[in-house]
């Protein structure tokens, strides 16, 4: 993580809040988005609400997860300075994880996933968000799982993201093998 890091983490990054589930997430994705789109237009190859807030029912820390696409992440010059713009600051850079930026919005409630258009993560990402809309038992597991681990890592925020791996593996495994069972029929 040191490596990306552009400039100073964000505040956000030093704990970790878990909330019950709150329907105005919805809206609050929704104005972002309309921003995105407004301030890129045709850059935008496609824009997605992903993470826990995207999920209804779903625990989750109060920050928004937006994927957005555009064809090609290593040209900053054509989205950073729109994005600036609009307040979010580019906090990582990862062009050996699929190319990936991270931006935060102003308030940091918003975190900014921008991805060249060949990269599997937000495929990944919408899989995830969609099996647990459609499956009760594990969105309950991961949220009971998120809720440990933020309190078991509470002194060391940092291993929060690292520390649901194993959950989030394991619901992959569930996923990959409905696909596979589903492709065989």
């Amino acid at each position: 993580m040191a490596a990306a890091l552009v400039g100073a983490p964000p505040r956000t990054w030093q704990s970790i809040v878990i909330e019950d589930y709150d329907p105005a997430w919805v809206g609050r994705f929704a104005a972002a988005s309309a921003m995105l789109d407004e301030a890129l237009g045709d850059l935008i190859v496609s824009i997605e609400h992903v993470g826990s807030t995207s999920v209804p029912g779903l625990a989750a820390k109060p920050i928004i997860d937006i994927d957005l696409l555009v064809e090609d992440t290593t040209r900053e010059s054509r989205y950073l300075p729109a994005l600036e713009g609009l307040g979010y600051r580019l906090v990582l850079r990862e062009p050996w994880w699929h190319g990936h930026r991270m931006l935060v919005s102003l308030a940091e409630d918003v975190n900014l996933h921008v991805w060249p258009l060949d990269a599997l993560e937000p495929v990944r990402h919408r899989l995830f968000r969609d099996w647990l809309r459609s499956h009760p038992e594990d969105r309950e597991l991961y949220a009971t799982a998120k809720r440990r681990l933020a309190r078991d890592t509470a002194h060391r925020p940092g291993d929060y993201s690292l520390a649901k791996n194993d959950v989030i593996d394991d619901i992959y495994a569930r996923i990959f093998a409905a696909a596979d069972e589903e492709g065989r029929r």
